[in-house]
């Protein structure tokens, strides 16, 4: 059925750009999230600066909730040029653009200030190009804050309490070391099917930042909410290659323009959503832990050990970003 709906997706933007042949511009926009999420209120953002720059000669399309597709789903058909941008996890996009693993690092950033430093600064600026030979343009990352645990049964205040646990984490390789160096049991899951998961105790956990925990309605079936935040994995806005190069100078700086703007006006979305989701969260009587971030940093050190050994191309980055 999903192969049917990819292929049906590839079919609608084929005929729908033909359709479009000599007149704006179109482009097509996919991304997975609701369109309440704050993402996607940046992207609404970018659609806006970008029409506004450009005077209407190029559009946007936007597809949200899956409509297209899955996040990699979604860079496929970017990579084949069906669709011409989309909003994905950098986790996912590491599976296509390894230096993206670089962000998946537990403890990798001091604070918000120093992750935005290092996401706007050469380092993050050089790994959006690096997606460029896989045909995925990076544009600009947007905020996705820090991912926690969160637990039905059992609360998490040290490490230890981790123990035997079941925590669904995503299909990533860094995300189920990092869970499994600190004592838990790493359980990759559809996030589809996570509701259910943790309400019959198929597994015990998870972890997602808060408005993520709050729009799945997760905070439902959970009672306790652990900020460790053990890692902040941006959200990175991407162009397909074969759309950008179809592009003149002047587009390409109105495009890159509309994506340092949207970016600027996520993290206040982003800010926002996340104020509001813990409001909810306290509300709906979850108890939320505050534990010591350093007792779960010491755990996951054998996490940036593994990673500098399989990616030694990537040391230098890890070393300017963790000594500046």
């Amino acid at each position: 059925m999903k192969y049917t709906v990819f292929l049906l997706a590839i079919l609608f933007i084929s005929i729908t750009s033909c359709n479009n042949i000599d007149k704006s511009k179109v482009l097509y926009l996919g991304h997975t999230l609701p369109q309440s999420h704050p993402v996607h209120k940046g992207i609404l953002e970018f659609k806006n600066v970008l029409e506004a720059k450009s005077k209407g000669s190029l559009k946007v399309k936007v597809f949200p909730d899956a409509q297209l597709g899955s996040e990699r789903e979604l860079l496929e058909l970017l990579q084949i040029g069906s669709v011409a941008a989309t909003k994905v996890s950098a986790a996912t996009l590491s599976n296509f653009v390894p230096e993206y693993n670089l962000f998946g690092i537990p403890y990798l950033f001091r604070d918000n200030e120093h992750r935005f430093d290092v996401l706007e600064g050469p380092i993050g600026r050089s790994i959006l190009e690096k997606g460029s030979k896989y045909w995925l343009r990076g544009l600009c990352y947007y905020d996705a804050g820090s991912r926690s645990f969160y637990t039905k049964e059992k609360p998490i205040r040290t490490p230890a309490d981790l123990d035997n646990l079941k925590i669904r984490v995503m299909n990533n390789r860094m995300a189920i070391n990092m869970v499994n160096a600190m004592g838990g049991s790493a359980t990759p899951l559809s996030y589809g099917e996570l509701y259910t998961a943790i309400q019959q105790g198929v597994v015990d956990g998870a972890e997602n930042n808060p408005p993520s925990f709050v729009s799945s309605n997760h905070y439902e079936v959970s009672k306790y909410y652990t900020l460790d935040q053990h890692s902040s994995i941006p959200d990175v806005l991407l162009i397909s290659t074969k759309y950008w190069d179809k592009l003149s100078a002047e587009e390409k700086v109105w495009v890159q323009e509309a994506a340092d703007a949207s970016a600027h006006a996520q993290k206040k979305f982003w800010s926002d959503s996340v104020n509001e989701s813990m409001k909810v969260i306290k509300e709906a009587g979850v108890e939320i832990i505050i534990p010591d971030k350093s007792l779960f940093a010491n755990e996951t050190e054998s996490v940036l050990d593994g990673f500098v050994t399989q990616y030694p191309n990537m040391v230098d980055m890890v070393n300017q970003i963790k000594n500046p």
